[in-house]
């Protein structure tokens, strides 16, 4: 098992600041290749399916290009009354999501994947989150829009920034809501003796 920190344990198939930040505060070492695949909202398949399957289609996408490494991958939607909230493409967008989470619960869920093609190995699995957001009247929007926070973010929100402050509380990992639940990664990790916390 990698213990090593200055060991390249595994790649992480995602450009999200986030999860880097998340890994690197459990001290791994990993390399960064974003994936090259191109979502598109898969219709009629569930939530929690349509999370581990982009999941799985990212590991695989850059595990094509370096079958010899463990690469880990994960994919996080929003989902209210059973619709997936991507990224907002415009501030009317984004507007008309966070009006939609005003005052209600919404669901965060990201399927997680590790995947070694040399090694036959591919495991995934989805972790789901409870989100209760605050009412919000017209003002906390365009506020809250004006930072540009919102842009890059499903559901036109991040909790770990200055949208925590429109969340009320939770229900689960608040590391899934951040973008990898780490509880669930870490064990994934350990489980093929990939990489340990400890």
């Amino acid at each position: 098992m990698n213990k090593n920190k200055n060991n390249e344990a595994f790649i992480l198939a995602s450009g999200s600041p986030r999860r880097r930040e998340l890994l690197r505060q459990l001290g791994f070492s990993f390399t960064v290749i974003p994936s090259r695949l191109e979502e598109t909202n898969q219709r009629g398949m569930e939530p929690r399916g349509h999370a581990t399957y982009y999941a799985k289609e990212k590991a695989r996408e850059v595990a094509q290009r370096y079958p010899e490494q463990w690469v880990l991958a994960a994919d996080t939607i929003v989902v209210v009354a059973e619709e997936i909230l991507g990224k907002p493409v415009n501030v009317t967008e984004a507007t008309a999501m966070l009006s939609r989470l005003s005052g209600r619960s919404h669901h965060v869920i990201t399927g997680v994947c590790l995947l070694h093609t040399q090694c036959g190995v591919e495991e995934s699995q989805a972790v789901e989150t409870a989100v209760f957001m605050r009412r919000l009247d017209a003002a906390d929007i365009e506020g809250y829009i004006a930072t540009g926070e919102p842009m890059d973010k499903a559901g036109a929100y991040g909790i770990q920034g200055i949208g925590g402050c429109l969340v009320q509380r939770i229900e689960g990992s608040y590391s899934n809501v951040v973008g990898l639940p780490l509880c669930e990664t870490v064990e994934l990790l350990r489980r093929h003796r990939v990489a340990d916390p400890f």
